[in-house]
């Protein structure tokens, strides 16, 4: 690859990435870019400003953004309508903050002429694929710089001499080995590394950071309303929300009552296994409501085959796959499942559980007339099942009758 002239960076302003700013500069000579997103991992985004100007990059070719609500309606709701679980567990809250900032780094690319974006993941992880995946399909011709499967860098010490020499200031609590890895959105913390990588162990406490432990949460329930339109929250308690203002909602309902952790240990794309600890409080809240919603609106045949797709869109959202054909494809199939998901549903919040309590819709397919266990005035022929139960049951019938001869 020829040696780029100007790059795009993802930027934290953190440590890590701000040693792979002064490295692009040192190494390749060229022009840096920086993005630093807000997707609403909670931290003050001004320092990255700072940092950035600090390693000498100009005021213009200084990009921050609060891009939440972006995140939220345009890729989180997205995949929450398929009520999707990778390995049937994870909520994939790293995985879908990812095409969205490879998207902004690749129309950064394109505004200010930048011929590259860099990342600033490992070469052991999955974001490397996902981040590269996403920005080859928004634009094939993009060189992606990967530092860290490319220098020398190898280990702690030698990035924090790298620092030294390049006069780049190093907080006090980087000097030492940091306990765990922290990746945070409006969806999720993840946290991985060091004190969690013995799954044998378990995690510490301070290892959480979104939610209470639930037998400290409150010792009273909390019920929540929360109102759907074709398979999108739009409401908490009657109350019109913007799709990041209601799960930042979520968050703090879900954090209160110790709902959403998650130990995992998960298999990676690139072939090995880790552990992992996740909260996802807002998302488990909102994950229960969807299915409590749909129990009573959609169709068994589509809910049934819309559960059998899940796994594979799960797994192409978690292996880096959004922009692929075949993700839309199955995107349109379950938004097509979604045009009658559209009601309320009450939940209940307690001890680490969210647990739908009531649900109504005027999109219903519940009818109570067909299910009482009282006169239903004809509106269900009991004797219909009969036959009903003699055609499903002929082939098992002629399977038993083979059986039988053969085994005389």
């Amino acid at each position: 690859m020829s040696a780029p002239k100007k790059v795009v960076l993802a930027y934290s302003g953190g440590l890590d990435t701000s040693i792979i700013l002064k490295w692009l500069q040192t190494e390749y000579g060229c022009e840096v870019v920086t993005f630093t997103a807000d997707l609403g991992q909670g931290e003050e985004l001004e320092p990255a400003r700072q940092k950035a100007e600090l390693l000498g990059i100009k005021p213009e070719n200084i990009y921050i953004e609060d891009i939440r609500e972006e995140f939220v309606r345009d890729f989180v709701f997205p995949m929450f309508r398929a009520n999707a679980q990778y390995e049937g567990l994870y909520l994939l809250g790293t995985s879908i903050a990812r095409p969205l900032i490879s998207k902004r780094l690749v129309e950064i690319a394109e505004a200010t002429g930048a011929d590259a974006v860099a990342h600033g993941a490992t070469g052991k992880g999955n974001d490397q694929v996902r981040f590269e995946l996403a920005a080859y399909a928004l634009n094939p011709d993009i060189k992606v710089i990967a530092p860290w499967r490319e220098w020398d860098l190898t280990s702690r010490t030698k990035l924090l001499e790298f620092a030294e020499q390049n006069q780049i200031p190093i907080a006090k609590d980087k000097r030492g080995e940091a306990p765990f890895s922290v990746d945070a959105n409006l969806l999720h913390t993840s946290s991985e590394g060091k004190v969690l990588e013995d799954p044998a162990d378990m995690a510490p406490d301070y290892v959480y950071q979104r939610t209470v432990h639930p037998e400290d949460a409150p010792n009273e329930p909390e019920f929540i309303e929360i109102g759907f339109e074709k398979g999108d929250a739009v409401s908490i308690n009657g109350e019109a929300m913007s799709p990041a203002t209601l799960l930042t909602k979520l968050n703090e309902y879900g954090g209160k009552h110790g709902i959403g952790r998650l130990d995992l240990v998960e298999g990676r794309f690139v072939g090995m296994k880790s552990r992992g600890i996740y909260e996802t409080p807002g998302g488990t809240i909102l994950l229960e409501a969807h299915r409590g919603i749909e129990s009573i609106t959609m169709d068994r045949g589509a809910m049934h085959l819309k559960d059998q797709l899940m796994p594979q869109y799960a797994e192409l959202i978690y292996n880096g796959f959004w922009y692929s054909p075949e993700r839309e494809m199955l995107q349109a199939a379950i938004d097509k499942s979604q045009e009658h998901v559209t009601g309320t549903v009450r939940v209940k919040l307690y001890k680490g559980l969210a647990s739908t309590v009531g649900r109504w819709s005027d999109h219903s397919l519940y009818s109570e007339a067909h299910v009482t266990f009282e006169e239903d005035a004809g509106a269900y022929d009991q004797t219909d099942a009969a036959g009903f139960i003699q055609l499903n049951a002929l082939r098992l019938k002629l399977l038993a009758a083979r059986d039988k001869r053969l085994s005389k």
